[in-house]
């Protein structure tokens, strides 16, 4: 069964999940509001042009869930579902998952976002697979550093390649599809690599090789 690997923010949803918690945690004034969101915004810039300094934003991201109990998150982790993700929902995207499900393919999210805020997202999407970057917790609770490598560009393949050292799957006839320029790692070593809504660097890089360009939006 050919492994169909997706991307998740601004790939199978219409927007960075990430960037999307940090400018929550800003509206609910968990965080010092414009200190937060300067930098959140400055870090989503950096990632979208591909030079984000990955151990500077985790350790800028993630130091809130080290700050606030597992019940407290959950409570807020449902608020944001609702009124950040909901909107952000893509039926094209449904559409194409299912596709693959059709297929007989086994689905999988690999994401650089933390499994805290894009676990229930990717139970919504019905994808049973999911690499994303791991929390360290202690008993109950999250340090705010991160477990293991980040799953962010090289370490996306890393991360798989782990993945696939336990289970029958292999990347003969595998396929992935994504929006950013990070991915490139990934998307070289894939059988069919997509590019989605893709970033301009993505689009230009997609063009010169022949990859396929779709969009989940229009």
């Amino acid at each position: 069964m050919p492994l169909a690997l997706f991307d998740l923010d601004n790939t199978l949803i219409a927007g960075d999940s990430d960037h999307g918690w940090g400018e929550f945690l800003t509206t609910k004034k968990i965080v010092d509001a414009a200190y937060y969101k300067r930098m959140n915004d400055q870090f989503y810039s950096d990632y979208q042009n591909g030079q984000l300094d990955m151990a500077a934003y985790l350790a800028f991201s993630l130091a809130p869930l080290g700050q606030l109990s597992h019940s407290e998150l959950n409570v807020l982790h449902k608020q944001f579902m609702a009124e950040v993700i909901e909107p952000l929902w893509l039926p094209k995207a449904e559409s194409l998952l299912q596709q693959h499900r059709d297929n007989g393919d086994v689905l999988m999210v690999i994401t650089s976002t933390n499994r805290f805020v894009v676990e229930p997202i990717c139970q919504k999407l019905g994808v049973e697979h999911l690499i994303a970057t791991e929390l360290e917790k202690q008993g109950n609770q999250f340090t705010g550093h991160v477990s293991g490598i980040p799953s962010f560009k090289e370490g996306k393949v890393t991360r798989l390649n782990d993945w696939l050292k336990s289970s029958e799957s292999n990347l003969s006839g595998s396929s992935f599809y994504s929006d950013s320029i990070n991915d490139l790692p990934l998307l070289e070593i894939v059988d069919h690599p997509v590019a989605v809504d893709p970033c301009p660097q993505l689009r230009e890089e997609a063009r010169q090789r022949g990859w396929n360009i779709i969009s989940l939006r229009e």
